[in-house]
Formats: structure tokens, sequence, C-alpha cells
């Protein structure tokens, strides 16, 4: 399998994206039976290292940014630069709906069978999720939570900001005992070295589970389900990409950094969350691109891309949630009023930062928005048919946006290897051999 491995890591992922659409072609309805589980197999992986992985790194992130910057400042920043672009982000997904009209002549749908409304967390809640009444149960991936009025623990996705908030204080407390903590620091370091090493042996299962994933996704839907819905699923193509394209160009230049440069650095990433449709199967490899294509310091790069990959979502968390409500109101006929897009826009905004503490992304994101702006919740459910190819567009403008701020960031504040970023055209390949070694 040597020649396996001496391709290159992108070429073997875009091998088993061709390979598995072929192959849900072929096989039809059977591909997700014969082929789903190497993909579902792979995103187990992903979630086996994804909270210790980010545990550990944030952790040794922390520690050692004390003595390089203000922590506090580098936060600070990075939320600014978060909310910035979810801004812009809802501003494209509310042009995307008035350009494109993916609502107006649909006809009459159906919602699909295994759609079920989702529970609206409030803000309130969303913030207080963050803080976990058991860390331990965080890590083990559960949550508290009310059953008859008793607090019980349940199994929970999207613990991991839970995760972040207490290696965070973990962090600050082993900056607060100094020269006391230094053995226990050491053990935090090679730790995160550790589980570095194990998402690369992890990573090189990438290609064969996007052979899973494309060949379930492509035989399992049909193009009699996607045509009613065609014009939508255009326009958020066009908006992700015109956001990744166009907005984020726009952010670089102004930094006065190359938007190519950045593309070609950030491709591995990108790439691992189209396929994936997870921004945390995407995280291992974001965060070694941004580190070594990108030049991002990494001591901050093990902050900011974790802390991104649960709370950075321009595709889910922002241009979708404002693209659905203007194709619900123009589906249903409903004249939006300047009050109900500004609604719009301020609970894209907020809502998106609270994402990560609550199952079902995308759908309970869209939720939230038409809540605020008094739009049917039921029409939510004719989108949910076709979540699943939404997804990838979706999280690859997720990931995009999870690598350039911690950039844009690291280039205001004296963290970026300019050397490193003009070379990433050479650097890309870091990867791959780090990965072969």
């Amino acid at each position: 399998m040597a020649w396996w491995f001496r391709i290159k890591f992108w070429k073997r992922v875009v091998l088993g994206f061709v390979l598995g659409a072929l192959a849900g072609w072929v096989f039809g309805k059977d591909a997700e039976t014969w082929f789903g589980p190497l993909g579902d197999l792979y995103v187990t992986l992903i979630k086996m290292i994804a909270v210790p992985l980010v545990f550990f790194a944030v952790i040794n992130a922390v520690a050692s940014l004390a003595g390089q910057k203000s922590i506090a400042a580098l936060a600070g920043r990075t939320f600014l630069w978060f909310a910035i672009t979810a801004v812009l982000a809802v501003g494209v997904g509310l042009a995307a709906g008035y350009v494109f009209q993916p609502g107006v002549g649909v006809g009459v749908l159906q919602v699909a069978s295994d759609y079920k409304p989702k529970e609206v967390p409030g803000v309130l809640d969303m913030l207080l999720n963050i803080v976990p009444s058991n860390p331990f149960a965080a890590l083990a991936g559960a949550a508290s939570g009310k059953v008859d009025g008793t607090t019980v623990l349940m199994p929970r996705n999207g613990t991991v900001l839970q995760v972040i908030f207490f290696a965070g204080l973990v962090g600050f407390a082993l900056v607060k005992l100094g020269e006391r903590t230094l053995r226990l620091r050491e053990l935090v370091r090679e730790a995160s070295d550790t589980m570095i090493q194990v998402t690369r042996f992890v990573l090189e299962f990438t290609p064969i589970g996007t052979f899973g994933l494309i060949a379930a996704l492509v035989g399992g839907y049909g193009f009699a389900q996607l045509k009613p819905l065609f014009q939508f699923v255009v326009a958020l193509y066009a908006a992700c990409a015109f956001h990744i394209v166009v907005v984020y160009t726009l952010l670089l230049v102004v930094h006065r950094l190359n938007p190519w440069k950045f593309f070609r650095g950030a491709f591995p990433g990108m790439q691992v969350g189209f396929v994936a449709s997870s921004s945390f199967a995407a995280m291992p490899v974001a965060l070694r691109s941004v580190q070594h294509n990108l030049g991002v310091n990494k001591d901050y790069a093990s902050f900011a891309v974790p802390l991104g990959a649960t709370i950075k979502m321009d595709g889910c968390g922002a241009i979708y949630p404002a693209l659905a409500a203007v194709f619900i109101a123009q589906y249903t006929g409903i004249h939006l009023t300047t009050t109900q897009y500004v609604m719009i826009a301020i609970a894209s905004v907020l809502g998106s930062f609270g994402t990560a503490g609550v199952p079902g992304t995308a759908v309970i994101m869209a939720t939230v928005v038409l809540s605020a702006a008094g739009l049917p919740l039921q029409v939510i459910g004719y989108l949910y048919a076709i979540d699943r190819i939404l997804d990838m567009m979706r999280t690859m403008t997720n990931v995009t946006g999870q690598m350039l701020v911690p950039v844009l960031v690291a280039k205001e504040t004296g963290l970026l290897d300019q050397k490193v970023y003009d070379a990433a055209d050479t650097n890309v390949g870091l990867v791959d051999a780090e990965m072969q070694s």
C-alpha cells in the first residue's frame, strides 16, 4: 500500500469523492446499505477524537498564550471577527433570497416524513448551557437535563463548548499557579501532541469515509426529490460561494494578505468539511492547515480553531436561516416587513453563537429565526428532506470562516508568520508529509 500513501492526501480524498459518486449512481438505494457504514464509521472516528483533542489543545493553548499576549484581548478580537463575519453572512443570505426568489412558484410540497419539529431553546438557555454542571459528563458527551422534574444526565451532542469552557478555566488555573505547575503543563503539552498523532491516524481513513458518505448521498437522493427545491439549492450554494470568494477575499485584501495563498493553504480543511459535512470532522485538518500552511501561531491557532469549530457557523447559523426565512415567506405569500428583516438578522447572528449547545444545528437555527420573525415553523420540514445536500456547502463555508478569522486576528496581533503564509503553495504538502511520517 506504499503507492497509496505516496499520493497526496487531497488527491486521495478527491478520488474517494469521485468513486463514491459513481458507486451511488450505479447501485442506487443499495449504496446506502452497502457503503453507508463506511461513512458512518468515519464520522464516529471523528467524534471519538474531537473531545480529547479540543480539551488538551485548549488547556495547552491558554497556558502557553499567557506569556505572549493578553488572552482576554486575543479572545475579544476573535469573538469580534466571528460577529462581523456572521453579520456579513446574514446579509448575503437575505440578498440571495431576494435575487433568486427560491420560494416563488414552487407549488405544493410534502413535508419530509421523518421530520419532527424541534424544541426551540431560548437565548438565555443557550448561554447558560456553556457552563457544564458536570465537566466529566461533558467530556463523556452527556449533559444535565430535566426528566419529570428531576435533574439527570442524558446523552447529548454539542457538549464541546462546555469542554472548551472547562478547559479554558483549567488553563487559566495553570497560569495562575505559575512555577508550581511546570510538570503538569508539560504533561498537558505531551497529551496534546499525542492526540494530534492519533488524529493523523484517523485522517488516513478520510478517503474511504468520503467514498462511503458520497455513495450513500448520491444513492439515497434522486432527482425527483430534489427538483421542486432546486432553486433553493442553487440559491444556497451561490450565497455560500459568494461569501467565501467575495466577502472573505475582501477581508483578506483589507488585511494586505494574498487571497490565493489563503485559499490554497485552507483547501485541505475546506475539502474535508464539504465531503464530511462536519466542522468537527474538518477541525484537525483545519487546525494543521492554519498552523503549517497559513503561518498562524501554534498556540493561538490551538485556541481559535477549536472554538470556531464550535460557534463559528457562517453557513449553518447565518446564511441558511436567513435564506430559509425568505424562502418560507415567499412560499406562504407573507410580505416581510422591515422589522421582520431586522429580527431575522439579529436572531441569526446571536443564535449562531449558541448552536453548539443543541443538536440539529442548522434546523434548530432556522427554527429560532422563523420564531423570531413570526413565520410558520412547519414549513421548514420541506427543506429537511434535502438537508444533507445543503449541509455540504454550509459546512464548507463554516470551516473556511473558522480558518479565516484566526488568520485575520494573527495578522492584526503579530502572531502570523508572513513567510509561511506567502509560501502556502508549497506548504500544503506539509500536511501530507507529516501524516505519512
